[in-house]
């Protein structure tokens, strides 16, 4: 593999037959495990969203909701 072909060469690469694909019956190797793709994450609750943003979102929807109640009464 060069910077002008990201393919890799099959006479160079372990694992790949003649035509650059994967003999029938051998698997590729495992990749890692996702637990270590990032911070460790010490903050994460437990409990779904708090009331506060619930009632903004809940008066926001109401809002709306008597906003195009009204219009299609109007029309």
């Amino acid at each position: 593999m060069d910077a002008s072909n990201p393919d890799p060469d099959p006479d160079r690469t372990p694992g790949l037959d003649s035509g650059g694909q994967v003999p029938q019956g051998d698997t590729p190797p495992a990749e890692g495990s996702m637990s270590g793709a990032g911070p460790r994450e010490t903050h994460n609750p437990t409990r779904g969203w708090s009331r506060t943003p619930m009632i903004v979102l809940g008066v926001l929807v109401a809002v709306f909701m008597i906003y195009f109640l009204a219009w299609a009464v109007l029309l």
